[in-house]
């Protein structure tokens, strides 16, 4: 008997899996005893739940669906199951009346599962207690959720617990945290992860919970990147290594703004080492204390191991409501191997750039500070410095480009610097590179144009 080869048999198997997938329909309008088709959909989230298998498409028509949508099926590697809103059209998963498990659950829920993707669904009223999240992802590998939304939820709008390989893009999570635990998109514990292209917005109270993205508690080899956080009550952007070794995190070219803390900050609060991050090309400005701090809070702890920080070409500007707060801050006894480089630092409320007494001195250098205050204690200019006003386009309408006379133009170091800056261009575009997030002479890319911020194309 003749033997195939092992590339025929991949090509036969591939064939098989593409034969075999399904697409199917649901709306309100439908029946779960009909064949799912689009002229005889289903009628539950809960029945096309439960048929969905490896390569199958679910279409989910417009419409209010007061259920949980769970699915109980894997994909697999390209043969994903795919739960998706019919083109045009915005399906609602509204979970008023709709009972969560008790502690611990999502409206929205893959759990244990993999290669499985939702797009664009509306996922809203989530709760009631203080672990109910919009959309829930845990134990789950090989999980995109993306050009989403979700709105009131009493915990995250989009958790990830204990998964790898997750992508979390082009979502807008609002009143996420009302008035519950976590983040309004938490990343806790998972390894190879994007969130990229989110709009996080107008947070719950904050009481117990609340800030912006969070990446957490032994994540690693992720990145986040081009998200917009506005109007949080806690900080906006969070890597926290809590108990666990939490490393290879890079937070790139997002903008955060009007949150009622601080902008970014990466901590250890629970002893775990934190380590090679890197927090470059972003725009940070308006929020209520610092605009980027390495911080020394949480649990009572012996120490607070963070090492390897890179803190590159980032624009921080106008930090600082009520007389307090500044640009960058590095309060952490234990934070070893800090480079603070090419960045702008300009109008933060009492100090630009501080170093806490007893913090080990970071390499500073290559930054523009304006202005100098020297009334907090450890206040610093670092090496190379550029002492004057950046010349912004427009910071008032949050445009921190810079115009041709900028001071902050060809005075950068080379070392270390993104390849790219904010909008994508390529660094440098003079003699040297810039200071600040944006390379003067740039095209405006897929980053933020004045008047028009979240004018993205999301990839796919």
């Amino acid at each position: 008997m003749r033997r195939l080869s092992s590339v025929s048999l991949a090509l036969l198997l591939s064939f098989a899996t593409s034969a075999a997938a399904g697409t199917y329909y649901v709306a309100p309008s439908g029946h779960d005893s009909g064949p799912g088709t689009v002229g005889q959909p289903w009628r539950t989230l809960a029945k096309a739940a439960g048929a969905a298998t490896a390569g199958d498409t679910v279409y989910i028509r417009a419409g209010t669906y007061n259920e949980r949508l769970v699915p109980a099926h894997s994909g697999s590697a390209g043969a994903w199951i795919t739960y998706v809103a019919y083109p045009g059209e915005t399906p609602v998963i509204d979970g008023t009346g709709v009972t969560l498990p008790a502690g611990w659950g999502g409206l929205l829920e893959i759990s244990g599962l993999s290669f499985v993707e939702i797009r664009g669904l509306r996922v809203q009223n989530a709760g009631p207690d203080d672990n109910h999240a919009g959309i829930l992802v845990e134990d789950s590998s090989h999980v995109t959720i993306r050009d989403s939304s979700t709105y009131d939820t009493a915990s995250s709008g989009i958790g990830v617990w204990s998964s790898d390989h997750v992508t979390v893009a082009g979502n807008t999570v609002e009143l996420a945290c009302n008035d519950g635990e976590q983040e309004c998109i938490t990343i806790a514990g998972t390894d190879v992860f994007e969130v990229r292209y989110n709009h996080v917005l107008n947070g719950g109270p904050g009481s117990i919970g609340g800030e912006g993205i969070d990446v957490k508690d032994g994540s690693s080899n992720g990145t986040v990147h081009h998200n917009h956080v506005e109007g949080i009550n806690r900080l906006g952007i969070y890597v926290d290594a809590w108990d666990k070794h939490t490393w290879n995190v890079d937070v790139y070219s997002n903008r955060v703004h009007g949150c009622g803390d601080d902008g970014i900050v990466l901590v250890s609060e629970a002893g775990g080492l934190l380590e090679n991050v890197r927090v470059y090309n972003n725009v940070v400005y308006d929020n209520r204390y610092v605009g980027l701090e390495i911080a020394n809070w949480g649990a009572p702890v012996p120490s607070r191991p963070i090492d390897g920080v890179e803190i590159l070409n980032n624009t921080l500007h106008g930090n600082g409501w009520g007389g307090w707060g500044g640009c960058i801050l590095v309060d952490d006894p234990d934070a070893t191997g800090v480079v603070i480089r090419n960045n702008v630092c300009s109008q933060n409320a009492s100090f630009q750039v501080v170093v806490s007494p007893g913090v080990p001195m970071p390499v500073v250098d290559h930054n523009l500070i304006w202005s100098f205050v020297g009334e907090e204690p450890g206040e610093i200019r670092g090496s190379a410095v550029v002492e004057a006003a950046p010349s912004f386009v427009n910071a008032a309408a949050g445009d921190f480009h810079l115009t041709a006379g900028s001071p902050a133009i060809d005075q950068g170091s080379p070392i270390a610097a993104p390849a790219l800056d904010y909008d994508g261009g390529p660094r440098p575009q003079g003699a040297a590179t810039d200071l600040g997030a944006f390379e003067f002479g740039v095209v405006f890319g897929d980053g933020f144009e004045s008047g028009d911020l979240l004018a993205w194309t999301v990839p796919p």
